[in-house]
């Protein structure tokens, strides 16, 4: 693989997505390739925005928010992008953590009806 540049196969297989995903993240304008004929080629600049794209999607964003959150860097700088990183991760918290709540409690509760399932079973 190229230092400075990834061919299009390179980075489906760093990032471990199909070519269908990243033509996807191309036609939403998550990512910029240069182009030469027909040909992609991916820089730093967008391995580190590839980078940033599936870790939001791990963190539960969806790839519209990701985008607007990309697009503050290009039209406003680092500065205003950290501050709206710090106030969307701070409400993406919340809603991972009310998520887990309802799982704990989702878990709790199939714990306990199979323990009385499995205990009914015993006495049959």
């Amino acid at each position: 693989m190229s230092e400075t540049r990834l061919s299009f196969k390179e980075m489906c297989a760093k990032f471990d997505v199909t070519p269908r995903t990243l033509r996807y993240y191309e036609y939403i304008e998550l990512l910029q390739p240069e182009r030469e004929g027909r040909s992609r080629y991916y820089g730093p600049r967008e391995v580190a925005r590839m980078t940033l794209v599936l870790r939001g999607r791990r963190w539960g964003y969806s790839l519209e928010g990701i985008r607007q959150w990309l697009l503050i860097y290009d039209k406003e700088g680092t500065k205003a992008q950290m501050e709206a990183w710090v106030n969307s991760s701070t409400r993406q918290l919340a809603e991972l953590e009310e998520q887990r709540r309802q799982l704990e409690e989702a878990i709790e509760e199939l714990t306990q009806s199979r323990d009385e399932t499995a205990d009914a079973l015993k006495s049959m």
